[in-house]
């Protein structure tokens, strides 16, 4: 997606969200207009926002002297001197997104208008703690702002997703069943100690659906963003907003119980959970059983691929009880998009089979009429980049600016 698209997505979003206590007219929307490319001009802001010149002068001032916008003299000439543009200076304000796997950290390096600069991604076992997982989070973003000649000041924000439940307000995980040692782990405060920077933590699913829905589908008001990895979960994007529920956990389809399966036992302690019965480690499980070599969800995958018979039949099988789980959520939410990503999504046109076939067959007609089902277009960059945009966000919003701004003097 090219810069300006981004930026132009991701300020409409703001304009909608929570954060978004703020008054017309006041630093925070001036940049608003400016990053939407609504407003270019400080007659452009004068018009839009009917405040007086001296006043837009004043907040174009203050956005400058703390280093967020520019003016450049590039606009088109009407017979007199050309007209000073307004941009967002993206070259000095530059978030963090980072995507902790079970057993990978991807991250990325992103300015503030969403331009990718770089990504890198590393083996890494979520297993052995925070203390370590962050500490190689902050050895590798100070090695790869080195690598891209980017100071660490120039860092406004940085964003996390993790795979387990997380309480966004304090962004510490939950009870996370595949990260031992992490419960209640105060994730932002590692940061934040040694860096004069915001840190937002999400559960891996939310940020996937974030950077799915702005990057491919921003005029989507209802997305599912489905992950079949491991376990299973689920992003909600309604109204063009993430929904994270009361208190962060919605999604969590994975633990939602399927008929005719009470032996398959879960990690939470109950049986016949989806995940449990149609997750990557489940499947792998199940094809050991019956004496292929499948220890994880990517040899499965593996096993697609060369045609075995017994994991097409599994796979499908998986694809159809997600479907059935779905059919539901089609009828109660009523999505436009129901994207389907993880690492079993890489074998979609079987998995997707059998979604197709049990939504259709089980939700109402017109909950279906003119749904997508795809699979996802981002693949494994779907969560570094949600983690990056929700970092941007966050650093955008007009109410973050204007407090900002407040608290600085400026």
């Amino acid at each position: 997606m090219n810069t300006v698209k981004l930026v132009r997505t991701v300020t409409a979003m703001l304009s909608g969200s929570e954060d978004r206590r703020t008054t017309i007219g006041s630093p925070g929307e001036v940049l608003a207009l400016i990053s939407a490319g609504a407003a270019t001009t400080r007659a452009d802001l004068a018009r839009e926002t009917g405040l007086a010149r001296s006043t837009v002068s004043h907040r174009v001032d203050a956005l400058m002297a703390r280093g967020l916008i520019r003016e450049v003299e590039d606009g088109e000439s009407t017979g007199g001197r050309p007209p000073r543009q307004l941009r967002l200076r993206t070259e000095d304000n530059v978030v963090v997104g980072v995507d902790l796997g079970a057993t990978h950290c991807r991250m990325a390096i992103m300015h503030i208008g969403g331009e990718l600069l770089a990504v890198r991604e590393d083996p890494l076992d979520i297993a052995i703690g925070p203390e370590e997982t962050l500490t190689h989070v902050d050895r590798r973003m100070h090695e790869m702002l080195g690598e891209t000649d980017i100071p660490v000041r120039a860092v406004r924000a940085i964003g996390m997703g993790v795979p387990g439940p997380v309480e966004f307000a304090s962004g510490r995980p939950v009870s996370p069943p595949i990260m031992p040692g992490w419960n209640e782990y105060p994730i932002p405060e590692f940061f934040t100690a040694s860096y004069d920077v915001d840190v937002l933590v999400d559960n891996d699913v939310n940020v996937m659906a974030l950077g799915e829905h702005r990057n491919c589908f921003p005029n989507a008001r209802y997305l599912l963003y489905v992950k079949i990895g491991t376990g299973i979960g689920c992003g909600i994007i309604a109204d063009r907003q993430l929904h994270r529920g009361a208190q962060g956990c919605a999604g969590d389809i994975g633990h939602i119980r399927v008929s005719g399966h009470d032996e398959a036992g879960c990690r939470c302690g109950n049986s016949a959970c989806l995940e449990a019965v149609a997750g990557g480690a489940a499947l792998a499980r199940r094809l050991s059983q019956l004496g292929l070599d499948a220890g994880s969800g990517r040899e499965v995958v593996e096993l697609v691929h060369a045609g075995d018979p017994q994991a097409l039949r599994l796979v499908r099988e998986a694809g159809r009880l997600v479907g059935e789980v779905l059919a539901g959520l089609v009828n109660f939410f009523n999505p436009e998009v129901i994207v389907v990503g993880g690492v079993l999504a890489t074998v979609h046109e079987h998995v997707l089979a059998g979604i197709r076939e049990a939504i259709y067959r089980r939700s109402a007609p017109l909950a279906t009429h003119g749904l997508e089902i795809l699979p996802s277009r981002t693949g494994r960059d779907a969560a570094v980049l949600g983690a990056g945009i929700l970092a941007i966000e966050h650093f955008l919003a007009p109410a973050h600016v204007d407090r900002v701004l407040a608290a600085t003097g400026t």
